[in-house]
């Protein structure tokens, strides 16, 4: 089956009226294809397989029609999703409880490694109605018999293809087979391989199929940028952009109705003359508006991407995404808006750390590198509003009679014997006090953006930080203490046993390291991958507990064994309290011991099916 228009709203599509008001408190104006088609048949209690990219809407696809079919009553897991990822994990945990915001006394937990388990099993007990977690630590839970799933009504297995290439999929079908045979599962997957296939194939009963096909080409005359910032410093980062960019006018796409007026509100209140464009306004209002535009009495405007549709404005020169689309299609329609006609144009993103895989999908999609915005710099706010004050004083003296003014300051000049420049001066100052032409270099800005290491050798070729590969027969000795050398300061360089011919990728040890230390990618140095066994770079100072802790993970099927590159007798990190305890204040790596579980020991073929790649 293959994706249709979508319909025109959401309450034509048979939610509840609890989910359906917080769809319409967010604001979201009409459902993407994969939620106008998944939607109905997830509501009839179906299972389903939905085949889009990553981007396209897949959480509200899924959360709303199953929200809507929660027994509130009967604080039982009745849903369970599986992520590849914790960061994925708390995005959709944290999008059930947004759209259940009427739903009483609801709950969700999300269980993924690196959390305490304690917390969890607290919160197990006094009982939940949806979890979303990774599948090794819903393995444990279900071990422990923690997680009880007799009145588990529907799984959802959320980006398949991530868990089957991150050596998850034997989890999931371990985690399926411990689920009621009544129970509905969806699918959602971007791209469906042969071991995904199967799953279905032995899992689902009759699933309905669905395609979404993307159309994405993006324009070559855009120029596309992006730039890393979290929520609370989204205007503030706006507002340094718009000191620094020469635009002619610019159109703000946000998710929401209300985020246009509020945005636009504030931006009004910042000096920038700026309208709201959503699909409550009527449609004179909306053609009022767009008529500003064109005339040049706004250079601003804020809307969503229903009520830009068809917006086509020749003055528009760029196109900002304050909120990232989950759908690469919007993506593409809003920075159209732009570059029309063979003009030139600019396309700017806001992106928060969550929502890189976003990010991701849309450069997967339109096959075009998103590059990494540098923002203006205090020196050059300072050169652009001394500018354009310039240009204020030069308009004013050709468009304006002055007489009058010319000859009051001429009296004040002789009453008060001062120079003419230091009248002019002291003007100047009172005019610009409330926007000063040298901003404060204190004043709150928005956090230049860190580079992410580990997200920059996800956009590089297969191998890119991988060292040259090594000769044969070498002195072990020899390769230890080059292995040792050149390690950045306050790094130590560790040894794992898992290299080339076991399939091992940089992204595999990235993603295995950060999720199970809980460190970001960030502080995960250089990698190089040899044909048995690998290096990683890692900050030194790593707490005990964690150390033995990532000595047991394991990556390819393959446990990691990591221990230090310089001693390969040694067995523990190198000593170092005072970076320690930097360290964990930095990097907030998870210090707190997993609870042992006693089936590793007892069964090793069990253990080896548990814990690969990222839990």
């Amino acid at each position: 089956m293959s994706s249709t228009n979508p319909v025109p709203s959401f309450s034509q599509l048979g939610l509840s009226s609890f989910v359906l008001q917080a769809v319409q408190d967010v604001g979201y104006e009409a459902p993407s294809p994969i939620q106008a088609e998944s939607i109905p048949p997830l509501l009839a209690g179906r299972d389903l397989i939905g085949q889009a990219q990553t981007g396209t809407g897949k959480t509200a696809a899924f959360a709303l029609p199953l929200l809507s079919r929660l027994d509130l009553s009967m604080r039982m897991p009745q849903v369970l999703v599986l992520t590849p990822t914790r960061e994925l994990a708390l995005q959709v945990a944290e999008a059930f409880q947004h759209y259940a915001h009427y739903l009483p006394d609801f709950h969700v937990l999300p269980v993924y490694g690196g959390q305490g388990m304690d917390l969890q099993l607290r919160q197990l007990r006094r009982g939940v109605h949806v979890v979303v977690g990774t599948p090794g630590r819903i393995m444990d839970h279900l071990r422990r018999k923690s997680l009880l799933l007799n009145n588990l009504k529907a799984v959802v297995l959320d980006e398949a293809d991530d868990m089957l290439r991150m050596g998850f999929i034997e989890d999931v079908e371990w985690i399926l087979e411990h689920t009621p045979s009544t129970r509905q599962v969806a699918l959602f997957s971007a791209t469906m391989p042969a071991p995904i296939r199967k799953i279905a194939e032995r899992h689902l009963r009759n699933p309905l199929e669905i395609q979404i096909q993307t159309k994405t080409t993006t324009v070559s005359t855009i120029s596309q940028y992006y730039w890393e910032v979290t929520s609370a410093h989204k205007l503030d980062a706006l507002t340094r952009i718009l000191e620094g960019e020469d635009f002619d006018a610019m159109i703000i796409f946000v998710r929401t109705k209300t985020a246009t007026a509020e945005l636009a509100e504030r931006l009004e209140a910042r000096g920038y003359a700026c309208g709201a464009l959503n699909g409550d306004m009527a449609q004179t209002q909306r053609e009022k508006t767009i008529e500003r535009l064109k005339k040049g009495d706004l250079d601003i405007v804020v809307a969503t991407d229903v009520a830009a549709r068809g917006l086509d404005v020749e003055r528009i020169s760029h196109v900002f995404n304050y909120d990232i689309p989950h759908d690469t299609e919007a993506y593409v329609h809003r920075i159209g808006r732009t570059g029309r006609a063979g003009r030139t144009g600019t396309a700017i993103l806001f992106v928060s750390p969550r929502e890189k895989r976003l990010l991701r999908a849309i450069e997967q999609a339109t096959r075009q590198p998103i590059a990494l915005l540098r923002p203006p710099t205090h020196a050059d706010i300072a050169d652009r509003r001394q500018e354009r004050f310039k240009q204020q004083i030069s308009e004013t003296i050709a468009s304006q009679e002055l007489g009058f003014f010319e000859e009051m300051l001429e009296e004040f000049q002789n009453e008060h014997n001062i120079a003419m420049s230091e009248i002019a001066a002291a003007l100047a100052y009172q005019l610009q006090r409330e926007r000063p032409l040298v901003p404060d270099r204190n004043a709150v800005a928005p956090p230049e953006p860190a580079r992410d290491e580990g997200y920059e050798r996800e956009r590089g070729e297969r191998g890119e930080r991988g060292g040259e590969r090594p000769q044969r027969n070498r002195n072990p000795r020899k390769e230890n203490a080059r292995e040792a050398s050149s390690t950045e300061a306050g790094m130590v360089r560790y040894r794992m046993d898992v290299g080339r011919e076991h399939g091992v990728q940089p992204k595999h040890i990235v993603g295995a390291i950060a999720n199970e230390a809980g460190l970001d990618s960030r502080h995960i140095g250089r990698i190089e991958l040899h044909d048995a066994h690998s290096t990683v770079d890692l900050p030194e100072g790593m707490p005990e507990e964690l150390f033995k802790h990532l000595q047991h993970v394991w990556v390819c099927n393959r446990k990691l064994n990591l221990r230090r590159a310089t001693q390969e007798s040694s067995n523990g990190p190198p000593p170092s309290t005072a970076r320690k305890e930097t360290l964990r204040r930095q990097t907030q790596i998870r210090t707190k011991p997993k609870t042992p579980d006693t089936n590793r020991d007892k069964n090793p073929s069990q253990n080896r099916r548990r814990g690969r790649g990222k839990d």
